[in-house]
């Protein structure tokens, strides 16, 4: 009888070991990044994990197109705003989201989802976004570069008429405009 106990500490003790040997593997694949944005009262903040091109091809083959990608690796990127933004004559409203996508040969789908996942796939390698929670979609066009970014790279840039989220991968190109509501 006393047995049970020690033997579901060490199963314990075992499977916590295991959890942090895969999640530190898969952090030194992909680095975790993050992106600070201020402009005057606005504040963003951006959390993704940083997967390398390694001479795959990346959007069409690694990442397909018309599928949901959880935009980065290991968890899902989060978006957070301290105020309400505009994109397009769409609204989000301040707070914390998961940012997920469905790259397009010429356009993407830019997805803002209120439920945040502790992983970014399920265990059948689906993306692990809930539809019903989707705050916003945007469709923004795709831009081909001539320069080739080795390694996944998400900016907050301002503009002109607002600011720009800005994802960069191997030659591919997506902003999306947005201004304080």
């Amino acid at each position: 009888m006393k047995k049970v106990p020690v033997i579901a500490g060490i199963t314990f003790v075992i499977l916590l070991c295991l959890f942090a040997f895969f999640r530190y593997t898969a952090k030194s694949y992909s680095p975790e990044g993050n992106v600070e944005f201020t402009d005057g009262n606005l504040k963003v903040y951006v959390f993704y994990n940083r997967p390398s091109k390694k001479g795959r091809e990346i959007f069409g083959k690694l990442v397909p197109y018309g599928r949901t990608w959880r935009t980065g690796a290991n968890e899902p990127t989060t978006f957070e705003t301290n105020k309400d933004l505009k994109f397009g004559d769409k609204e989000l409203k301040a707070g914390k989201y998961s940012l997920w996508t469905v790259p397009g040969q010429q356009t993407w789908q830019v997805i803002f989802n209120s439920g945040i996942p502790w992983w970014g796939v399920s265990f059948n390698k689906e993306a692990n976004r809930e539809i019903v929670d989707d705050a916003l979609i945007i469709e923004v066009p795709a831009v081909i570069e001539n320069k080739e970014f080795e390694q996944f790279t998400i900016s907050v840039e301002k503009v002109s008429e607002g600011s720009e989220l800005i994802l960069i991968w191997d030659k591919t190109l997506v902003a999306v405009p947005f201004s304080v509501k």
